[in-house]
Protein backbone atom coordinates (compact mmCIF):
# COMPACT_ATOMS: atom_id res chain seq x y z
CA UNK A 1 0.00 0.00 0.00
CA UNK A 2 1.34 3.33 -1.00
CA UNK A 3 0.59 6.61 0.73
CA UNK A 4 1.16 9.96 -0.77
CA UNK A 5 3.43 12.35 1.06
CA UNK A 6 0.42 14.61 1.57
CA UNK A 7 -1.50 11.81 3.26
CA UNK A 8 1.50 10.98 5.45
CA UNK A 9 1.82 14.65 6.43
CA UNK A 10 -1.86 14.83 7.37
CA UNK A 11 -1.59 11.60 9.36
CA UNK A 12 1.54 12.82 11.16
CA UNK A 13 -0.13 16.12 12.03
CA UNK A 14 -3.20 14.30 13.33
CA UNK A 15 -1.01 11.99 15.40
CA UNK A 16 0.95 14.93 16.88
CA UNK A 17 -2.27 16.80 17.67
CA UNK A 18 -3.71 13.72 19.41
CA UNK A 19 -0.49 13.21 21.37
CA UNK A 20 -0.49 16.82 22.50
CA UNK A 21 -4.12 16.60 23.52
CA UNK A 22 -3.25 13.69 25.83
CA UNK A 23 -0.28 15.47 27.41
CA UNK A 24 -1.35 16.75 30.81
CA UNK A 25 -1.14 20.46 31.40
CA UNK A 26 1.89 21.47 33.40
CA UNK A 27 1.27 21.75 37.11
CA UNK A 28 0.92 25.30 38.37
CA UNK A 29 3.99 26.74 40.00
CA UNK A 30 3.94 26.30 43.76
CA UNK A 31 2.98 29.35 45.77
CA UNK A 32 5.98 31.17 47.16
CA UNK A 33 6.78 30.23 50.70
CA UNK A 34 6.55 33.25 52.98
CA UNK A 35 9.85 34.22 54.50
CA UNK A 36 10.18 33.04 58.03
CA UNK A 37 10.06 35.76 60.63
CA UNK A 38 13.43 36.53 62.13
CA UNK A 39 14.08 34.73 65.39
CA UNK A 40 13.51 36.83 68.47
CA UNK A 41 16.78 37.59 70.20
CA UNK A 42 17.01 36.78 73.92
CA UNK A 43 17.12 40.52 74.68
CA UNK A 44 13.55 40.81 73.33
CA UNK A 45 12.17 38.42 75.96
CA UNK A 46 11.48 41.28 78.36
CA UNK A 47 9.44 43.01 75.61
CA UNK A 48 7.68 39.80 74.57
CA UNK A 49 6.20 39.52 78.05
CA UNK A 50 3.79 42.35 77.10
CA UNK A 51 4.12 42.84 73.32
CA UNK A 52 3.36 40.74 70.23
CA UNK A 53 5.02 41.17 66.85
CA UNK A 54 2.95 38.86 64.65
CA UNK A 55 0.33 40.70 62.56
CA UNK A 56 -3.10 40.88 64.14
CA UNK A 57 -2.09 39.68 67.59
CA UNK A 58 -2.74 41.81 70.66
CA UNK A 59 -1.39 41.68 74.17
CA UNK A 60 -0.98 43.85 77.25
CA UNK A 61 0.99 46.36 75.18
CA UNK A 62 0.64 47.45 71.55
CA UNK A 63 1.81 45.18 68.75
CA UNK A 64 5.42 46.03 67.83
CA UNK A 65 5.58 44.23 64.47
CA UNK A 66 5.36 47.48 62.51
CA UNK A 67 6.54 49.95 65.15
CA UNK A 68 9.59 51.21 63.22
CA UNK A 69 8.47 54.25 61.23
CA UNK A 70 5.06 54.40 62.92
CA UNK A 71 3.69 57.44 64.73
CA UNK A 72 3.48 56.89 68.49
CA UNK A 73 -0.01 56.20 69.76
CA UNK A 74 -1.42 55.63 66.29
CA UNK A 75 -2.64 52.01 66.42
CA UNK A 76 -5.76 50.51 67.92
CA UNK A 77 -4.48 50.38 71.50
CA UNK A 78 -5.41 52.25 74.68
CA UNK A 79 -2.32 54.49 74.82
CA UNK A 80 -1.70 56.99 77.59
CA UNK A 81 -2.59 60.60 76.77
CA UNK A 82 1.14 61.35 77.05
CA UNK A 83 2.00 58.81 74.34
CA UNK A 84 -0.76 60.03 72.04
CA UNK A 85 0.41 63.63 72.45
CA UNK A 86 4.14 62.85 72.20
CA UNK A 87 4.41 63.58 68.47
CA UNK A 88 7.09 60.90 68.18
CA UNK A 89 7.63 58.87 65.05
CA UNK A 90 9.42 55.68 66.02
CA UNK A 91 12.74 55.94 64.24
CA UNK A 92 15.49 53.55 65.38
CA UNK A 93 17.06 56.39 67.39
CA UNK A 94 13.75 57.26 69.08
CA UNK A 95 13.10 53.60 69.89
CA UNK A 96 16.62 53.23 71.27
CA UNK A 97 16.14 56.18 73.62
CA UNK A 98 12.66 55.00 74.67
CA UNK A 99 13.75 51.43 75.38
CA UNK A 100 16.64 52.70 77.51
CA UNK A 101 14.48 55.13 79.52
CA UNK A 102 10.74 55.11 78.64
CA UNK A 103 9.59 57.60 81.28
CA UNK A 104 12.27 60.12 80.31
CA UNK A 105 11.33 60.01 76.62
CA UNK A 106 7.56 60.02 77.25
CA UNK A 107 6.80 61.24 80.77
CA UNK A 108 3.44 59.77 81.75
CA UNK A 109 3.73 56.67 79.55
CA UNK A 110 1.74 53.64 80.74
CA UNK A 111 4.65 51.33 79.92
CA UNK A 112 5.79 49.86 83.22
CA UNK A 113 9.43 49.18 82.37
CA UNK A 114 12.51 50.68 83.97
CA UNK A 115 14.58 50.46 80.81
CA UNK A 116 17.20 48.33 79.12
CA UNK A 117 20.92 48.75 78.70
CA UNK A 118 22.14 50.54 75.58
CA UNK A 119 23.52 47.25 74.22
CA UNK A 120 20.27 45.35 74.76
CA UNK A 121 18.23 48.22 73.32
CA UNK A 122 20.36 48.18 70.13
CA UNK A 123 19.65 44.46 69.67
CA UNK A 124 15.93 45.00 70.29
CA UNK A 125 15.74 47.91 67.82
CA UNK A 126 17.62 45.92 65.17
CA UNK A 127 15.16 43.05 65.63
CA UNK A 128 12.12 45.36 65.39
CA UNK A 129 13.58 47.00 62.27
CA UNK A 130 14.06 43.57 60.68
CA UNK A 131 10.33 42.87 61.00
CA UNK A 132 9.46 45.60 58.47
CA UNK A 133 11.37 43.84 55.70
Amino acid sequence: MKFSSKALGVAAAAFATAALAQTPAPAPAPAPTPAAAPAQPPEFAVCAACHEVAPGLASVGPNLGTVVGRKAGSTDFDYSPAMKASGITWTPDQLQAFIVNPSKVVPGTKMDFDGATDADAKVIVAYLASLKS
